[in-house]
């Protein structure tokens, strides 16, 4: 996928740009390509992108740790703000306090807009965080006669002493 440059978005139609999708992105390892769009639209002072897109990974499950397959799907858009500054150097202090309206996303104006890392960020944030094959998912299956099985002579020779006292108290 390739990268736009911020700049050239004002010269296209409706000040639009719409890439479709059918790949593989780099670094996330998914069973199908990713299938879907995103469109990026020059807003003057900031970018409206929109994504939609769908794959299918495997994931492997907290409980009973068996691999199993999750479909991703992401229907998602965010504003993208362009400041001139962002590339400047902070030479403020080490430790300062930020308000939630400074949580945004910033990019240069005359820089470029890397859509597949986008994707793959928006992709990864919709991975579970509590990755279970199923909702019912009892776990890994422990037998009785692993739980209740003792060993008859001590591993170390150093806890025989130990093992006679065991043996002698009622």
């Amino acid at each position: 996928m390739e990268a736009i440059y911020i700049p050239q978005l004002t010269k296209a139609p409706e000040r639009t740009e719409v890439v479709q999708l059918d790949d593989f992105l780099p670094g996330l390892e998914t069973l199908t390509p990713v299938r879907g769009q995103v469109k990026i639209q020059h807003h003057g002072n900031y970018l409206e992108v929109s994504g939609q897109a769908e794959t299918i990974i495997t994931l492997t499950c907290h409980r009973c740790l068996q691999q199993y397959n999750h479909r991703l799907s992401v229907n998602t858009s965010e504003l993208i703000w362009l400041d001139e500054s962002v590339n400047q150097p902070y030479d403020g202090p080490l430790e300062r306090e930020v308000a939630v309206e400074d949580l945004v996303e910033t990019l240069s104006p005359q820089g470029y807009f890397y859509p597949s890392e986008w994707l793959y960020e928006q992709l990864c944030l919709e991975i579970p965080q509590r990755q279970l094959c199923e909702a019912d998912c009892a776990g890994i299956a422990a037998t009785k006669a692993s739980v209740n099985k003792t060993p008859e002579k001590p591993v170390d020779s150093r806890w025989a002493s130990l093992e006679a006292l065991k043996k002698q108290i009622p």
